[in-house]
């Protein structure tokens, strides 16, 4: 049989921290473990597996419900193009977000240019630019007394 691991040794082992192991066990991601007679949780070398593949698709972007999703279809033994799809529209995402950050720096370096760096902030393009994209506030609808 294989030897068990605690839960600091598992979590070390896959680079999270200990809240992280608890919180995907809450979340049902990883299965509730083993105890010891001494109440302790025991992990086997699976449960290893299964952490390091929740970590390796949240580094790729994919979301605890996307994972959890990944995670059946491993567990049945399912179908390709499920996974196929899932990882397309989580490029497409990621695609759209890069487009918005480099909008973001584009129009930042600009105002970055615009902006002397002398003087009193009155007039600052960066400042009158941060000021502009913030949404007009709607007035608050009143309760009745």
């Amino acid at each position: 049989m294989s030897k068990s691991l605690t839960i600091g040794r598992l979590a070390q082992a896959a680079g999270v921290k200990l809240d992280t192991v608890r919180y995907y066990e809450r979340s049902a991601l990883m299965p509730e473990p083993r105890r010891s007679n001494a109440g302790y949780r025991l992990y086997s070398q699976q449960d290893l597996e299964r952490l390091k593949f929740i970590r390796g698709a949240k580094t790729l972007g994919f979301s605890l419900d996307e994972i959890r999703h990944l995670l059946t279809l491993v567990d049945s033994d399912g179908d390709r193009a499920e996974v196929r799809t899932l990882a397309t529209a989580r490029l497409e995402d990621i695609e759209l977000r890069l487009a918005e950050i480099q909008q973001a720096r584009t129009v930042l370096a600009d105002l970055i240019t615009a902006c002397s760096g002398h003087g009193s902030v009155h007039d600052c393009p960066i400042i009158e630019a941060v000021v502009a994209a913030q949404p007009a506030s709607s007035p608050s609808p009143r309760k009745p007394k």
